[in-house]
């Protein structure tokens, strides 16, 4: 009698649902480099902008300010742990949202995704010293953001788009 467990077609993954799962990986690591790109701009700009220096790239002014709040400065008079509570709540939600949905999203969605998630992780881990979010990019005419903001708001905007330039499921007769 041998002793070798025998393998079952229920033990073999599916096609589509190891695809399903390669889908959701890489929307994690496209969504973690991104986080990490934003963080480390983050740490550069602290570093050189920190003794108070101001530079003027064309309609940016790059200064720094620490957001203790979250979008346009609200809460910013919570306390850290109440914001770092309520936005670890959220992005639990949104990649528990956005991993169930990738892989029924288009490519230009699940882009849009990865960008959302990356820009929101790295506001997140960046708020979780106390201090709040490092903001750099100033217009004058519009609150100081980070590259971390762009992710977000871009990603929000190419998953928009791509759901409507997806093609619609037909229904069937």
């Amino acid at each position: 009698m041998s002793t070798e467990p025998t393998s079952t077609a229920k033990d073999t993954p599916r096609p589509a649902a190891r695809k399903s799962q390669r889908i959701r990986i890489l929307l994690v690591v496209a969504s973690a480099a991104l986080a990490a790109t934003d963080l480390i701009v983050k740490a550069v700009a602290e570093a050189v902008l920190s003794a108070g220096a101001t530079n003027d790239v064309g309609p940016i002014n790059i200064r720094l300010v620490y957001n203790r709040g979250v979008a346009f400065s609200m809460g910013a008079g919570l306390p850290p742990w109440a914001v770092i509570a309520g936005t670890g709540v959220i992005l639990a939600a949104l990649l528990w949202f956005l991993l169930a949905g990738a892989p029924g999203m288009s490519l230009l969605s699940r882009a849009g995704a990865a960008l959302l998630l990356g820009g929101a992780a790295g506001n997140f881990i960046d708020r979780l010293d106390g201090q709040g979010v490092v903001d750099y990019l100033h217009t004058g005419w519009f609150p100081t953001f980070n590259l971390a903001d762009v992710f977000v708001t871009t990603g929000v905007a190419v998953m928009i788009i791509g759901t409507m330039l997806s093609p619609r499921p037909r229904p069937e007769d």
